[in-house]
């Protein structure tokens, strides 16, 4: 290692070093990451960074550029704050990232990202969202209208139950563009908004949803680094690799071979009402996330006041619950329709546009699909692009599947109930891997 600028102290650094301060391993337990080239030491600060501890800990020891540039509106002041980090560069014979990765499609990826500045496809159109909240506004109110007009009967009160999960569902959609910063060109304009519709609308912590979701898009599919994967080996054996593995361990935590039965039962229907209706207060709580207590209370005041009197105790408890349950079948089918068919596996340190093109795939396009998925059925774009307003998916779409076919990466794209199946299929598919890797290996 030698001084690149004496007066500040700074050094060269090769790729080897860098990988070594991974937070692994005794203590100290380093942490360093490369953005353009530039060594920053994260040992301290990732406990304070904005986005999560954990999200910026899962490039330690790698090249985090094309994630920076991905996750973050702000750039110069951003990189106004990492200056006191900064400790070096890579050395002038080491690649500007790890030589393990593809050279070619890294460049190719990061010039279609300057195109896609360049076309403006980044830029949102707020009419769209506007009308997008209008309508689940419209929804809202047209559920309580409901069942003041026709009253608490069977058909009346289901039909509300319907109206009702479809709000939640619509807006848990909407907030997923305020969490990804996709609606204003200010950070912080979309995170005030974040928090009125998922706490307001919602009754959910915009700060519950930031620490696992952002985790999610810096490494879909790894084990370990991705919480939406978490439910292996728990409840769930998934994908081909982790599977086997578990057989050959021995381990039996469920009758993973029977796992595509269960799901119909601890999947879709229990995952809200059952598991995140009651968590989300336990971690706003334990993590003293008061503010956004604040905002879930009053989405839970606000139904209870509207509904009490028409209802009662009983009638809004089972409401309350039958909406959750609306809204967890429609939650789970849609966000994992374009995941766990998918490659699922630890880590490998791969480049941006390999990483997400084999954990996500796309669903067809349609108006009822991009309705029904809230655009999630262009989820490579999504991955590719988190900040780009979901209005332009489709307008990215031709330049991302002609990189993939330019480098013989496939992209896949089915019908909705085809992706519904092969959540079904993928399942059955892990459990038998389990099961023959447990029994005979």
């Amino acid at each position: 290692m030698e001084d690149s600028e004496p007066g500040r102290g700074l050094r060269f650094f090769t790729w080897e070093e860098i990988g070594q301060r991974n937070g692994g391993g005794p203590p100290p337990q380093e942490r360093w990451l490369v953005i353009e080239r530039k060594v920053y030491d994260i040992s301290h600060f990732y406990r304070r960074h904005p986005g999560g501890t954990r999200v910026i800990s899962h490039y330690a020891g790698q090249d985090a550029t094309d994630p920076f540039i991905a996750f973050h509106l702000d750039k110069t002041l951003v990189r106004k704050y990492m200056r006191p980090l900064l400790i070096g560069e890579l050395a002038p014979d080491q690649p500007s990232f790890e030589p393990s990765k593809n050279k070619k499609l890294v460049e190719d990826f990061r010039e279609l990202r300057a195109t896609v500045e360049k076309m403006g496809l980044l830029n949102p159109n707020r009419t769209f969202f506007i009308l997008y909240l209008c309508h689940i506004l419209v929804l809202d109110v047209a559920a309580w209208l409901t069942i003041w007009y026709f009253g608490a009967s069977t058909v009346p009160f289901l039909f509300s139950a319907v109206l009702l999960g479809t709000v939640q569902t619509q807006a848990g959609w909407l907030q997923h563009d305020f969490g990804h910063l996709s609606v204003f060109s200010k950070s912080r304009w979309n995170h005030w908004v974040h928090k009125f519709v998922i706490g307001h609308l919602k009754g959910a912590p915009a700060s519950w949803w930031n620490h696992l979701h952002f985790q999610h898009h810096a490494k879909p599919n790894c084990f370990q680094k991705d919480p939406d994967v978490n439910m292996h080996p728990s409840f769930f054996a998934l994908g081909k690799t982790l599977s086997v593995e578990l057989g050959v361990q021995k381990k039996k935590f469920m009758p993973y071979n029977h796992q595509h039965k269960y799901f119909f039962f601890i999947g879709p229907p229990a995952l809200v009402p059952l598991y995140f209706q009651w968590y989300i207060f336990y971690f706003v709580v334990q993590r003293k996330q008061w503010v956004d207590l604040a905002w879930m209370l009053t989405f839970y005041i606000r139904f209870f006041l509207t509904y009490l009197p028409l209802l009662g105790v009983t009638g809004i408890l089972g409401l309350h619950l039958l909406v959750r349950f609306i809204e967890s079948n429609w939650f789970v089918w849609i966000t994992q329709m374009n995941h766990i068919p998918m490659h699922i596996d630890y880590d490998k340190n791969a480049d941006w546009f390999s990483t997400q093109l084999q954990a996500t795939c796309n669903v067809h396009q349609s108006l009822f699909n991009d309705w029904f998925s809230g655009h999630l059925n262009f989820q490579i774009e999504h991955h590719l692009f988190p900040t780009m307003p979901r209005h332009n998916y489709w307008k990215v779409a031709p330049l991302v599947k002609s990189l993939c076919a330019k480098h013989g990466i496939e992209y896949h794209c089915k019908p909705l109930l085809t992706a519904f199946a092969d959540i079904v299929h993928s399942l059955k598919d892990s459990g038998e891997l389990w099961l023959d890797a447990y029994l005979h290996k």
